[in-house]
Formats: structure tokens, sequence, C-alpha cells
């Protein structure tokens, strides 16, 4: 009986409500936090496709559960009112210093894995993300792309390396810098790169035709297009964690629309 007495005792002294308090309000403060960085990710950063194709999904929710339920577990771990103020001040702050510290890191690396360009590789897209970019290049590239986005990916074109350049080009490529991740390559969208898309694209009529099991999900994004199927072309995608496809006005050649489908 006497040991049930200390140990009710000692459970009573932690002062519960008081951690669960300090813990509540440091919850708050975090998902605060975490909406405002959710709402930069996922809206700026990673807009719809790019969240699920590039990762942008999967970093934010490995980050947030970081920055919202870390946090607040230590804190109702070490808030302790029977420690001296400034001791219990000084504890909160290493938490909160670490707790920004790596919510900094975190965000810095979904940064440098943000999507920059959706580049026209003749007949396919690619998506490159700022850390695929060959930035030694960045100088060569023609003005309006000389700095990488930051307020999602730019549409751009791709031209060919000229005779001097093919083999570099090729080796280039065999090592994994395609020319899509290639500034001195890029060029503006243009009359001639949506002529490259009416060219190379294929019809979304013939897709459905080939791949009815897929017709669900091809219908579900040409509704989003808002167009007639039999206005709209396709071309793969080409992206860091999967494959989608592009949808093709075949009026204007301009992109408008994505496909949760390899069209490869």
């Amino acid at each position: 009986m006497v040991l049930m007495s200390s140990s009710l005792s000692s459970i009573s002294s932690l002062n519960w409500p008081k951690r669960l308090r300090a813990a509540g309000i440091h919850f708050l403060s975090c998902l605060t936090a975490a909406a405002c960085v959710a709402a930069l990710v996922l809206l700026v950063w990673y807009p719809w496709p790019y969240r699920i194709i590039s990762g942008g999904e999967d970093l934010l929710v490995l980050l947030m559960m970081v920055d919202v339920v870390m946090g607040p577990l230590i804190t109702l771990a070490i808030f302790d009112v029977r420690k001296p103020r400034t001791e219990l001040r000084r504890d909160l702050t290493v938490v909160v210093v670490l707790q920004l510290a790596a919510l900094g890191y975190g965000l810095y690396a979904v940064y440098m894995s943000r999507p920059v360009v959706l580049a026209l590789e003749i007949d396919r897209f690619r998506v490159t993300t700022a850390v695929g970019v060959a930035e030694a290049e960045l100088p060569l590239a023609p003005p309006p792309f000389r700095s990488l986005s930051v307020m999602g990916p730019r549409l751009v074109d791709v031209n060919l390396p000229d005779d001097k350049d093919k083999f570099d080009a090729i080796m280039k490529g065999m090592a994994g810098l395609d020319l899509g991740a290639r500034p001195k390559y890029w060029r503006e969208w243009d009359a001639k790169s949506r002529h490259s898309t009416l060219n190379a694209g294929r019809p979304v009529t013939d897709w459905l035709a080939t791949h009815p099991e897929a017709e669900d999900d091809i219908r579900s994004a040409v509704k989003r297009t808002g167009r007639p199927v039999a206005q709209l072309l396709y071309l793969p995608m080409l992206a860091r964690r999967t494959d989608w496809s592009v949808l093709i006005d075949k009026t204007t050649g301009d992109p408008v629309g994505f496909a949760p489908i390899d069209a490869n």
C-alpha cells in the first residue's frame, strides 16, 4: 500500500494538465507553421501533378511528421513545473531551436528537389528537378532561363545539339544528364514547339481503343482539361518518381493536362 501510494504521488507530481497544455500550445504552433509550409510546397513549388510525379507529397509528409509530431511529444516529456524557470526556459528553447533547424534542413531538401522545367525532348516531355539541372550551363541558357524557377516548372523546348556537340550530348545522356536537364539547350516555347507536339502527339481516341484497362483514368484526365477527347493528343512524360503523360490540344499544340498513365 505504501509503495502504491508513493507511485500515485509521483505520477500526480508530474502535473499532467500543465504538461498537456504546454504540449498542446506547441502542437498548435507547429500546426500553423506546417500549414504555411504545406501551402508553399503544394501550391508554389510542387503544383499538381508535380507533387505526385516528383515526390513532393512524400517529402512533405515526412517533414510534417518530424515538425508536428516530434516537437510536441518532446515538450510533453520535458515540461516540468518543478524545474527552475531558467532551466525550463532553456530546455524549451533547445527543443524549438532543434526543431527549427530540422524544419529548415527538410525544407531545403524539398526546395532542391522541386521540379523546375517541363522540357519537350522531340517526342516526349521530361520533368527536371533543381538538383538534376546542370547548373554550370545556366549562364549559357537564354536570358529568361538563367535562374531556376521558384514558382513551379517552366515549359521549355529543347534544341538538338549540333554535329560538334552531338558526341558529348550522347555521352552525358548515357551518364544520366539528358537534354532536358541542360540549360544550354533550353529555348522558349513557341510556334515551332507547338508544331513539334502536333507532329509527335498521338490521338487520345486511339489510346482509349488500345488501352481499355486505363479508360477510367484517361477519361478523368480528359474531363479535367474541359475539352472533348477528339481534340486531344498525348505524349509521354518522364519524371523522377513516376512517368505520366501530357495531354496536348490538337488545335493549339499546347499542353493542357496530364494523365496518370505511362505512355512509353
